[in-house]
């Protein structure tokens, strides 16, 4: 029973602890319980009011247009667009998750349910789920319940005018009816075959972080045993930066080859996923070799860290996210900048679509180049200074 008198032994078991608290907060305790809120989205209303038989008019679209905008429940922020047109350059532009569209004919086309000849007006909902396949499945799934419910209500105003008119309703009408409106999905910038889901972009950004974090590795207890053998340290360090970027070229490319050729994943441009997938690792390594050049191996919990609070962001949309997540996890990251460029690209049109989140990798690479470089001239100092003889030698 000696072994519950060792400290090893218990300080041990709080370590266990702390790593499992640490790492717990950063798998699970940024995403768990996330709900989405003020996803953006646009409603465009094409309708136009119809006279009724009574005499005045009805304008359904706009009473759907009020009660999707009062509606506290909808998880979105509406913007009103003047049409379909502009809606899909938003769409496009990854400005919107969803757009519903309310067909010019709504009104009208509701009024002839209660005649001989009923026809069926179509809603749109467009799901925008290259930007988020979670976002776009909410959408969707929020739209569809919201029309079912004012289907509900419109039924119930269609069967009050039909009322003031006949107190028989034909067969037709009858079976018209019963949807009254008819909703048509689409998907728009959908993700290709054996994508996970839309999610291969995060997948990719954290095979070329932790292939980085090797590279880095590798080659800084390369330069060290270098150095320690005479090398000049700038020199070495040069030489790690290029090894290293070329290494990320060859590791991005065979990522891309892998994952389409073993796996099957759908790019539709390998070269130009290849190409900022090597700005990704580049950017990745050139921080990760900075860091260790500077602090050393000391930086590693730090670079873990970074990686497991990450990880779980990549693949979420920021509306899902708390507050807090965002301002001090999402905001700054390099991994979900990487992430983001990548869904761009695949699923947006190629590097052409590649927003700012190409720039703040460059200026990452670039920044951390410098500071990798300038390690070299810091640490040749304190080493290569000549040593200050003692007085009485």
């Amino acid at each position: 029973m000696k072994i519950l008198t060792q400290k090893m032994m218990w300080l041990g078991l709080a370590l266990v602890l702390i790593v499992l608290i640490v790492f717990g907060v950063a798998m699970m305790g940024s995403v768990l319980g996330s709900k989405p809120k003020e996803l953006p989205v646009a409603l465009v209303v094409l309708d136009q009011p119809a006279e009724l038989p009574t005499g005045g008019t009805i304008s359904v679209g706009e009473m759907i247009r009020e009660k999707l905008l009062s509606d506290p429940a909808m998880p979105f922020v509406w913007h009103l667009v003047d049409s379909e047109e502009t809606a899909r350059e938003g769409l496009d532009n990854r400005e919107y998750y969803g757009v519903m569209v309310i067909p010019a004919d709504l009104s009208s086309g509701l009024l002839s349910l209660a005649t001989p000849s009923p026809i069926h007006p179509n809603v749109k909902i467009i799901a925008n789920e290259g930007m988020n396949s979670q976002a776009s499945l909410v959408v969707r799934q929020a739209m569809r319940q919201a029309m079912q419910m004012i289907s509900e209500e419109l039924l119930q105003l269609l069967l009050e005018q039909i009322g003031q008119q006949t107190e028989q309703i034909p067969v037709e009408s009858a079976a018209a009816l019963m949807t009254p409106v008819t909703v048509q999905e689409e998907v728009v910038h959908p993700p290709g075959v054996n994508n996970a889901s839309g999610n291969a972009p995060g997948l990719l950004t954290q095979i070329m972080w932790i292939g980085s974090l090797v590279t880095g590795i590798v080659l800084f207890l390369a330069s060290q045993k270098a150095v320690a053998a005479g090398s000049r340290r700038w020199t070495v360090n040069v030489l790690q930066a290029i090894v290293g970027l070329a290494t990320a070229c060859i590791a991005s490319g065979f990522t891309v080859w892998m994952a389409s050729s073993w796996y099957g994943m759908e790019l539709a441009n390998a070269r130009e996923t290849w190409l900022f997938l090597w700005l990704a690792g580049s950017a990745f390594f050139l921080l990760q070799s900075s860091l260790l050049n500077w602090i050393g191996f000391r930086s590693m919990p730090l670079l873990v860290l970074l990686m497991f609070f990450s990880m779980p962001l990549l693949n979420m949309a920021p509306e899902f996210l708390t507050q807090t997540t965002r301002d001090w996890i999402y905001s700054w990251t390099p991994l979900r900048f990487a992430a983001g460029g990548l869904r761009e690209l695949m699923y947006f049109g190629g590097l052409d679509a590649v927003s700012s989140n190409a720039y703040v990798l460059w200026g990452v690479a670039v920044g951390f180049l410098l500071l990798l470089l300038v390690s070299g001239f810091k640490v040749s100092r304190a080493t290569d200074a000549p040593s200050t003889p003692v007085a009485g030698d």
